[in-house]
């Protein structure tokens, strides 16, 4: 048994980032173009003098981060703004290849799994809905109110998602694409495994302290004995 396979099997629970791992959000429109919009609503709200470093984010997270150092009202305006971009996004969202066939094949395993994700709860829900995916997935932790403070690298939407499951961090595994996953999954106690679906991210995701990396999602699913 290889050890992603070992790493697999000794899990009772496995979180699964969404952004990445399932599919990509932003792929048929940009995150950029979320960005720019989202300026647009801290501008109507009296907020036209953004740091550069905001309005030339490619990040919309940048711009939910600073909206909530602006007050209560603002972060609202700019997650609900947010949250409409993510659903309207989810109609183009590219699956990942690989991704929704190991959805499948987890859940033959007869174990839980969850999304645990800093996108929205309503864009998750809707594009598992659209791909007839909701049966394989037993919790969603992910955006529902507009505070940033309890997004990854937090591990508050972990710990919630291992709460809904009965799971515990010794006996959970979580696949991100992001040092930000790992920094969360270290928090709350889980492991990590390592998505690099870019150049550059097997190096930064292991010195990150993933417990495997792996390149493509096929390997996840050949590494399940269902598979």
């Amino acid at each position: 048994m290889t050890a992603l396979a070992r790493l697999l099997a000794d899990s009772a629970a496995l979180l699964l980032d969404f952004d990445g791992p399932v599919c990509s959000v932003f792929s048929g429109f940009p995150a950029p173009a979320v960005v720019e919009q989202l300026c647009v609503v801290l501008a109507d709200g009296g907020f036209g003098e953004l740091p550069p470093e905001i309005e030339k984010s490619e990040d919309p997270f940048d711009v939910l981060s600073y909206a909530a150092t602006l007050g209560e009202t603002e972060a609202r305006f700019v997650n609900a703004a947010f949250t409409a971009h993510e659903v309207e996004a989810i109609t183009s969202a590219v699956p990942t290849p690989s991704a929704h066939d190991f959805l499948r094949f987890w859940s033959v395993t007869g174990r839980p799994l969850a999304i645990v994700s800093n996108n929205s709860i309503l864009a998750i829900e809707a594009y598992l809905d659209m791909h007839n995916l909701r049966p394989y997935v037993a919790h969603i932790s992910a955006r529902s109110t507009p505070n940033p403070a309890i997004l990854k690298p937090s591990p508050y939407l972990l710990d919630n998602a291992m709460t809904a499951l009965g799971a515990a961090p010794d006996d959970s595994v979580m696949v991100g694409d992001s040092t930000t996953d790992i920094d969360a999954g270290r928090a709350a106690g889980v492991s990590v495994i390592g998505y690099a679906n870019k150049p550059g991210k097997v190096t930064r995701l292991t010195e990150a302290g993933a417990a495997y990396v792996i390149i493509s999602m096929t390997e996840l699913v050949e590494a399940l004995p269902s598979a």
